[in-house]
Formats: structure tokens, sequence, C-alpha cells
């Protein structure tokens, strides 16, 4: 099974052979930033596939922030670049999870460890939160992940 990383860097040649340069250039971009990653700090390192991700999420979130200051000033064109560029990220990002099925990993995790006895209260939110962002990890939103854990740790 090849990384999230091999696969931007197979898809590079096949853009590159294929002439779509919108696509070319943002995962170059990419590549770019995920390389800077891994190089900064005291020693370099090589990024997982959750590394990656995190950063994937945080570029495309980047380019539509971008794409929405564009439209406000009247860019259309340049804020369809944007929106296209986010697309393109957005295609190597896991399956969105939908709030049906975060709400029900919350349940099952909170079921788990009322089933090893724990006590759950508004004071125990950090010991649900760690798991269920474990599954979660990049695929739903996390202040929306902690609105759901909260909710049902107030019934």
């Amino acid at each position: 099974m090849t990384t999230l990383k091999e696969q931007l860097q197979a898809d590079v040649v096949v853009h590159m052979k294929a002439g779509n340069k919108v696509a070319l250039t943002t995962v170059r971009n990419v590549l770019g930033e995920i390389a800077t990653r891994e190089k900064s700090g005291k020693t370099p390192m090589e990024l997982d596939d959750a590394q990656v991700t995190a950063l994937l999420q945080k570029e495309a979130a980047k380019r539509r922030d971008t794409a929405a200051t564009y439209m406000e000033a009247g860019q259309d064109s340049r804020a369809a670049a944007e929106i296209a560029e986010a697309e393109i990220i957005e295609a190597y990002l896991p399956e969105p999870l939908t709030t049906t099925d975060v709400e029900a990993i919350v349940d099952e995790v909170i079921a788990g460890l009322k089933a090893d006895g724990a006590e759950l209260s508004m004071r125990q939110m950090g010991v649900v939160m760690k798991p269920v962002t474990a599954k979660v990890a990049g695929r739903f939103d996390g202040k929306a992940v902690s609105e759901i854990v909260r909710t049902r740790l107030a019934q």
C-alpha cells in the first residue's frame, strides 16, 4: 500500500503527462510544503499519513479562505482558481464523516468507558475526547466533535 506522500509524487507524473497544469502546480506546491515541514526543526523527519492528511486539510482550508477573500473583493476568476486548487487537494483527503457517524462513535466510546466502570461527567471530557479524536482523525471538525461530546456528557 502506498503512502499519501507517494501517491502525491506519482500523481505529479500523471498530471504532467496529461498536461493538467493546475493539478500539477497544486500537487507540486503541496509536496513542497511537505518537504519544508520534514526539513524544518532540529532533526529532519518523515511525515506519516496522518500528518500529511492534517497538512492537506490546512492547505485546502487556506485556499478556501483565500477564495472567500477574492470573492469579497470581486476577483471571481482568482476565487475560482483557489477553489479549483482546494478541490484538487481535497481529493486526497479521506472521506469525511457525517454528524450521525460521529455521534455513533461518541456514543460507542462513552458506552465502552461506562462498561469499564468509569463515572463520566463534564470533568472527564478529555477521557472521552482522546479515543474519539483518534477514531475521527481529520475526517470531521474538531470543534463540532467537542460539542457533540459535551452534549452527550450533559445528558
